[in-house]
């Protein structure tokens, strides 16, 4: 997916973040707080009768500010720096699901890999934190679970903190 940039960072996004399908279509470039390499996630965008609709999130909990690994921060830097023609306040991703289920398909085909579903993306990540010993309510609070018992659906309470699960991925990723 790295010849095409827009589908490239997205899944980057994705899968770094944990984040919903929608939260990431309506992210905005002011939504990046890269001073503190933060994402702030307070809307979420769907395609309505052939209309572009930004919404609140899905949930109370939905609403959050995720600490992003410094090689994330980094690369959402330099996307945002390439889409110098959006605005600060206007989509920094501007397509629809059937561009990331195309993108997604034409990546698993070119690779061999079996293809998933784009939110699987998310179970991967909440998975892989899991794995790294991080704790259901940490993990929770940085996907916006509603209910940690959503979470306990994955594994068992280990403790951690916000900013070790950026620390790790970015350890993770050998940045």
């Amino acid at each position: 997916m790295s010849d095409k940039p827009l589908a490239f960072y997205a899944f980057e996004a994705l899968y770094w973040m944990g984040i919903r399908c929608g939260e990431l279509m309506a992210l905005t470039p002011s939504d990046f707080l890269m001073e503190t390499s933060e994402l702030r996630i307070n809307k979420s965008y769907q395609r309505l009768r052939g209309e572009d609709v930004v919404t609140q999130p899905k949930t109370r909990k939905s609403v959050r500010t995720i600490k992003m690994p410094e090689f994330l921060r980094n690369e959402m830097a330099e996307f945002i720096e390439m889409r110098n023609d959006v605005a600060p306040d206007e989509r920094l991703f501007g397509f629809t699901k059937h561009f990331l289920v195309h993108e997604m398909d034409r990546g698993c085909k070119a690779s061999g890999v079996k293809r998933i579903r784009i939110h699987d993306l998310r179970h991967s990540h909440v998975s892989l934190l899991i794995n790294m010993g991080f704790s259901a309510l940490d993990i929770a609070e940085r996907v916006g679970h509603e209910a940690i018992d959503i979470t306990y659906r994955y594994a068992h309470l280990f403790p951690a903190k916000r900013a070790q699960i950026a620390d790790a991925l970015s350890e993770l990723r050998g940045e």
